[in-house]
C-alpha cells in the first residue's frame, strides 16, 4: 500500500460542560511539518498528541487544529449566588444614576461570565478523550490517504504501460531508420571525401551509427519501468525513490530524442516526456 501525503479527517467528542473538536489535514511536502493549533488549557498535551501524530506520518505539510466549544448552560450547572447578589446590587446602583436605564433580564443575567457554574472538567479526563480523539481522526486519515494513494497508484501503472508501449513501437523502427540514415551519409560522405576510399567511409558511418544507436536508452528505460513496478509493490515511503527514477527516465526520454533519426521515434519520446511530466507530478504528493 502508498500513501498519499494529501489528506482530511475529522471528530469531535462530547464532554459534560463542552464540546471537543479535532481537524488533520495535509498537503505535500518535502519533509514532515507539523503545526498544531490548540486551546491554551490543552498546551500541556501538545507533547503527547504530536508523538501520536509523528508516529503515524512520515512525509508532509500537516496541520492538526483542536477546538473546544463550551456549553452555555451545561449539564450539572448551577448558579453563582454570590454573583447575582452583586449583580442586583449594580442593576439597582446603576438605575439610581440612571434612572430609565433598563433593568437587566433574566437572560441577560444567565449570559453573564459567571454566573452559571459547572463542574470543571478532570485533567485525566480531558487528557483521555483528546488523545482518543486523535486516534479516531488519524485512522480516517489514514485510510483517506490509502485511498488516495490507490488512486495514485492506478495513475502511475496506466501511464508505465503507456511508456512501455511507446518503447516496445520504437525497437521495430530503429534498425531500418539507422541503415536509412547510414545510406544518406555514404552519398553525402563520399560526395564531401572525393579523395576517400570506402574503408574510410565505412569507418566514419561506423563511428555516427554508434552515437545515434539507441538500443542502450531503451534498455534502461525497460530497467527503471521494472524497478518502478518493484518500488509500487513494496509499497510503504515510497515518494522519493519514486522521484528519482522520474529523473532517470526523463534523462533516457531526453537521449532518445537527441539521437532519433527517425520521425517516429522523435514523436515517441515527445509522448514519453510528456506522460513522465505527469507522473513526476503526482508523485509529489506520495508519502
Amino acid at each position: 500500500m502508498i500513501l498519499s501525503m494529501t489528506g482530511y479527517a475529522t471528530a469531535s467528542a462530547e464532554l459534560d460542560n463542552g464540546s471537543l473538536t479535532l481537524e488533520l489535514r495535509a498537503v505535500n511536502h518535502r519533509y514532515l511539518d507539523l503545526q498544531l493549533r490548540m486551546p491554551d488549557e490543552l498546551r500541556s498535551f501538545e507533547g503527547e498528541l504530536r508523538a501520536a501524530i509523528t508516529t503515524q506520518l512520515q512525509r508532509g505539510k500537516v496541520e492538526c487544529r483542536i477546538n473546544y466549544a463550551a456549553r452555555s448552560a451545561p449539564v450539572g450547572a448551577a448558579l453563582n449566588r454570590s454573583l447575582l447578589q452583586r449583580l442586583a446590587i449594580w442593576n439597582k446602583e446603576v438605575q439610581s444614576v440612571l434612572p430609565y436605564a433598563r433593568s437587566l433580564s433574566v437572560a441577560d443575567v444567565l449570559r453573564w461570565n459567571g454566573v452559571l457554574e459547572s463542574p470543571a472538567t478532570s485533567t485525566e479526563e480531558l487528557r483521555a478523550t483528546l488523545l482518543h480523539l486523535a486516534q479516531t481522526v488519524l485512522q480516517e486519515f489514514s485510510a483517506a490517504r490509502a485511498r488516495e494513494g490507490e488512486k495514485l497508484q492506478e495513475f502511475l501503472l496506466e501511464r508505465m504501460e503507456k511508456i512501455e508501449a511507446l518503447r516496445n513501437s520504437v525497437m521495430p523502427h530503429v534498425p531500418a531508420a539507422i541503415a536509412a540514415y547510414e545510406q544518406k551519409l555514404i552519398v553525402r560522405l563520399r560526395d564531401a571525401m572525393q579523395n576517400a576510399d570506402d574503408e574510410r567511409v565505412r569507418q566514419e558511418i561506423t563511428l555516427f551509427a554508434s552515437k545515434i544507436d539507441i538500443d542502450e536508452e531503451l534498455s534502461r528505460l525497460a530497467s527503471h519501468l521494472t524497478e518502478m513496478r518493484r518500488i509500487l509493490s513494496l509499497g510503504g515511503t515510497v515518494g522519493k525513490r519514486l522521484d528519482f527514477l522520474m529523473q532517470e527516465l526523463n534523462r533516457e526520454a531526453n537521449t532518445l530524442g537527441s539521437k532519433s533519426v527517425d520521425a517516429e521515434v522523435s514523436r515517441s519520446a515527445m509522448e514519453m516526456k510528456i506522460l513522465i511530466e505527469q507522473m513526476r507530478e503526482q508523485i509529489q504528493n506520495l508519502e
